[in-house]
């Protein structure tokens, strides 16, 4: 009789060739002891002793296209550059993954078949999601991730391109692609009268609002973001390091100081830490001068909960992904809708 695979190598099992190779520790030049393979709908990661290889799944969202290889290797260069931005010691190069006689080696001397984003591992101890649920975020702490986020704001990008981004216009369509997006999701991680409040709430504040939001453009609030602020992207190390920012779609990284400020706020929120959250807000807002954005700051807090509601939900229709894993990711989901709802409840 064979062998009985592990849990482990059932689910590597299904994965594709190249995938399953850099499961093992001869795939790498530096022969760590063990890898951990996690993914995301649009990434394999591969946590190899100090390094960080992410791998990027050859997919087209629609809102991403990782279909060809070429564009692969452009949005890892695109990963690099605008993550060194808010972490620079942390992103160190793109790197080929190389296959020759059906042997997948990384950093290999052989043709490139893939490409992959190399990074330091960062401590997974000191990540702000890991510390909130164990009372280890203090507000100093959380001023210091304000007065970076108030720098990087300060000297980010911005012009009449990247403006375009904070119109009306352009975030209604954002929010009519949210809705669009999630209908098929109704009945399973949002329920239908959380959709219609929402989706009501979302249209009302911006048929109230378009003066304020024609003000953020001409103030120049809108700029060239991380565009995924939440708890999971912040670690602190000796320096407070923000990574993982978007990299496939400009329209969800220029946006609102005001969205990117109440990404961050609205997961504090999630943690069930007002306070830190208020203390996020009040000292951004005290550093950048900028009190208008509290006028946006539920709208915007609803906006993120929603977006990640979506995102997550997204998994469950990865085939990757093994089915014990979807039922966490569909509880997840389903606390970020909740939450959206109590923005957009509390603001009426």
């Amino acid at each position: 009789m064979g062998k009985a695979l592990s849990k482990r190598e059932s689910l590597v099992s299904t994965l594709p060739a190249m995938i399953q190779a850099l499961v093992e520790p001869g795939a790498y030049t530096h022969q760590p002891s063990e890898i951990e393979l996690t993914q995301t709908q649009m990434s394999f990661v591969f946590l190899a002793g100090d390094f960080v290889y992410k791998v990027k799944k050859g997919v087209n969202l629609g809102y991403l296209d990782y279909s060809t290889l070429e564009k692969r290797r452009f949005f890892c260069h695109q990963e690099l550059e605008l993550n060194r931005r808010l972490c620079p010691a942390v992103y160190l190069a793109v790197v080929p993954i190389s296959e020759e006689q059906g042997v997948f080696r990384i950093e290999g001397t052989g043709e490139a078949v893939e490409y992959a984003v190399k990074m330091k591992r960062l401590p997974p101890e000191r990540m702000m999601d890991v510390l909130l649920p164990q009372s280890q975020v203090t507000g100093e702490m959380i001023a210091r991730v304000a007065e970076k986020l108030t720098g990087f704001h300060r000297q980010a990008a911005t012009g009449p391109q990247i403006a375009a981004f904070g119109s009306l216009e352009v975030v209604g369509r954002n929010t009519d692609e949210n809705f669009a997006q999630t209908e098929k999701y109704m009945g399973t991680s949002i329920t239908p009268g959380q959709y219609e409040n929402i989706k009501g709430y979302t249209g009302n504040f911006m048929n109230c609002n378009t003066g304020l939001f024609d003000a953020r453009v001409r103030e120049h609030r809108i700029r060239d973001c991380h565009g995924d602020l939440h708890a999971a992207h912040v670690c602190f190390t000796d320096d407070i390091c923000i990574y993982d920012c978007i990299e496939f779609n400009d329209r969800f990284r220029y946006c609102d100081v005001a969205s990117e400020l109440a990404f961050l706020a609205m997961d504090l929120d999630r943690y069930e830490r007002v306070d830190l959250s208020r203390q996020f807000v009040d000292t951004y807002v005290k550093l950048s001068q900028d009190n208008e954005l509290l006028k946006l700051l539920q709208f915007y807090k609803c906006y993120r909960a929603y977006v990640r509601g979506k995102v997550e939900s997204f998994k469950l229709d990865d085939s990757y992904i093994p089915e014990e894993e979807k039922t966490r990711v569909l509880a997840v989901a389903q606390g970020y809708f909740k939450l959206a709802e109590s923005y957009a409840l509390s603001a009426g």
